[in-house]
């Protein structure tokens, strides 16, 4: 009799989830939303923070219990699809900031003049626009690797008309996505 090894180690370990911070192997973890620069190493999403250590921006954790109490997270329990629905969605927030970002937050943040306020974010500050294009470029890979999870273990995408809106808007305007046409 053959064993398939990779196999039996993957059927053991298919519903168990790792704490990033202490390495338990558990079926549920506890997720929360925190500012605590500390806690960003036990962030599943990294943000685009140069210099973590000082960074409060609100980031989703994702440890188990102990560690949640150590860290003083308020944290709800999450299975495996819980968690990834959280990252999808907390992935879906951060699409959506970018969307706001090109449509008009940019010209507030730049101060534009309002007789430029017909123009794009690439005519004005091009190498702002060249890094709001990266960083969404990088959400959006981002966001089809979760999406693949969900088709690949037959789990129900949330809110699966998400993607067809965001589509419809960066396209309306003028920009192109890896999320579709």
């Amino acid at each position: 009799m053959q064993i398939d090894w990779d196999k039996t180690i993957d059927d053991i370990f298919a519903d168990k989830l790792a704490c990033p911070r202490c390495g338990s192997l558990k079926t549920t973890l506890v997720a929360g939303y925190t500012r605590a620069p500390g806690a960003a190493d036990y962030a599943p999403r990294v943000h685009n923070c140069k210099n973590k250590e000082e960074c409060d921006a609100r980031r989703l954790v994702i440890v188990c219990e102990g560690c949640a109490r150590e860290l003083r997270l308020r944290a709800n329990p999450v299975d495996q699809e819980g968690m990834m629905t959280l990252l999808i969605n907390d992935c879906r927030k951060d699409l959506e900031d970018c969307l706001d970002y090109l449509a008009d937050y940019w010209q507030e943040d730049l101060d534009v003049d309002p007789g430029d306020a017909d123009k794009r974010l690439e005519d004005i500050e091009p190498d702002v626009y060249a890094e709001e294009d990266a960083w969404r470029r990088k959400l959006e890979e981002e966001y089809l690797t979760y999406h693949r999870w969900f088709r690949e273990h037959n789990v129900h995408l949330p809110n699966p008309g998400w993607r067809g809106e965001y589509v419809e808007e960066i396209l309306a305007l003028g920009y192109t996505t890896l999320l579709g046409d």
